[in-house]
């Protein structure tokens, strides 16, 4: 080949390179702003599919009383007055007449004890009783003829018609009738407290409610031994245990650096864990004067307003001080939401509520505001989903993405 057309070839071969890089020179710029444009789409589709975000909360039924607690407190609710029910003599028992829920009233025989020994006594010292009485009787007697003999003699000593023996004798024997109708009467007196100690040993013999009450626990059966100390090894000190549970307060355990929060006669509401959404008013009856060194806490006795049967000694007690007394209708739970999940329209108030991804205008009724809350009488249920301040741009059926807290 000659060299003029070798030379042909790479000036050829030198062009096409050069148009090679200028094209590629040209296309750069373009794929980079398809690919822009793309992004650009792709994240505006992104943020429209996703929605207007929002913050929500959810429709719920709440006590008033929970929005008007300062404090809360964990405690057992303990009757007041509670007794183990025992014997001041120590004896077997032949019945027990009562047993675990019993009511009994003040007085009532609840048990009795082996009587026959003690009765035995009582008739041997109303015999004695009654022998000591006639003797006194008879005492007076002797009294009454020896008086009337001393008399006659310090007459007649005086005149002479009688020695001097004769009247001592009538004297002594005088003296002698007062010193035994005074000792007839101390018989009688002692025979006396002898018969009354004896009915009162009888009368122990009959186990009696010291008041109004109800038994909660039965601890000795027909034919145990019980002691009034429960000193001997098989005997037992009580046979029942009673409570009066119109006495029933909740005890509860209040922090001393919450103390200043609780003061004697501020209303209190109590909920018990065996009556679950059961709401009882209270009233702080008694701070204890002592701090328990061991938990930094001061016990706060609370006292039921309201009285229920189903209340029993020791259950699980929860207490709520309240800033304020309830008002009636207060005790009942309420459809409550934000205040700021509702809007004021021109001619209604409404609500977005979240459902499948979107904002559902909805018109509400409301009631009384309680704190941050506002009670709904109409138009939301419990369990819905709400916006809260939402924004201006929200319209009804517009997608919403939660944003999380």
């Amino acid at each position: 080949m000659k060299d003029d057309d070798i030379g042909k070839i790479a000036i050829e071969r030198e062009e096409k390179q050069k148009q090679a890089r200028r094209r590629r020179r040209l296309k750069t710029p373009a794929v980079l702003i398809g690919l822009s444009v793309l992004i650009v789409l792709l994240v505006l589709w992104a943020f429209l599919s996703r929605g207007t975000a929002v913050m929500v909360a959810t429709v719920s039924e709440v006590y008033p009383s929970q929005l008007i607690t300062r404090l809360s407190a964990s405690g057992y609710v303990v009757a007041q007055r509670k007794a183990d029910v025992a014997t001041k003599i120590t004896g077997q028992i032949v019945s027990i007449m009562v047993r675990e829920g019993s009511v009994v009233k003040e007085g009532q025989v609840m048990a009795r004890l082996e009587d026959r020994d003690v009765k035995a006594a009582v008739d041997q010292n109303r015999s004695n009783l009654s022998l000591a009485q006639a003797r006194v009787q008879e005492a007076k007697a002797n009294l009454e003829d020896a008086s009337l003999n001393y008399e006659r003699m310090s007459k007649l000593v005086k005149s002479g018609a009688v020695s001097r023996s004769e009247y001592d004798a009538a004297q002594s024997r005088y003296l002698a009738s007062k010193a035994s109708l005074d000792a007839a009467q101390a018989a009688v007196e002692s025979n006396r407290a002898a018969l009354q100690g004896s009915e009162v040993s009888l009368s122990y013999t009959e186990i009696r409610a010291p008041f109004d009450a109800v038994v909660l626990t039965k601890n000795a059966d027909v034919g145990d031994i019980i002691t009034p100390l429960g000193s001997a090894a098989n005997a037992k000190a009580s046979v029942v245990t009673i409570a009066d549970l119109s006495s029933l307060e909740v005890e509860a355990d209040v922090s001393e650096s919450n103390l200043s929060l609780v003061s004697p006669g501020e209303p209190c509401d109590i909920t018990l864990d065996a009556l679950p959404g059961v709401h009882f008013r209270g009233v702080v009856d008694t701070i204890v004067p002592t701090v328990d060194r061991t938990k930094a806490t001061v016990l706060v006795k609370v006292r039921f307003v309201d009285k229920d049967p189903r209340i029993l000694p020791e259950m699980s007690a929860k207490v709520g001080f309240l800033s304020r007394d309830l008002k009636p209708g207060e005790q009942r739970p309420r459809v409550m939401v934000s205040k700021s999940a509702v809007v004021s329209g021109d001619r209604e108030k409404y609500v977005f509520l979240v459902r499948g991804g979107k904002a559902i205008r909805t018109p509400v009724r409301t009631g009384e505001e309680l704190g941050s809350m506002v009670t709904v009488l109409q138009g939301v249920k419990p369990g819905d989903t709400v916006v809260t301040n939402p924004p201006k741009g929200l319209k009804d059926g517009s997608k919403v993405t939660i944003l999380e807290k």
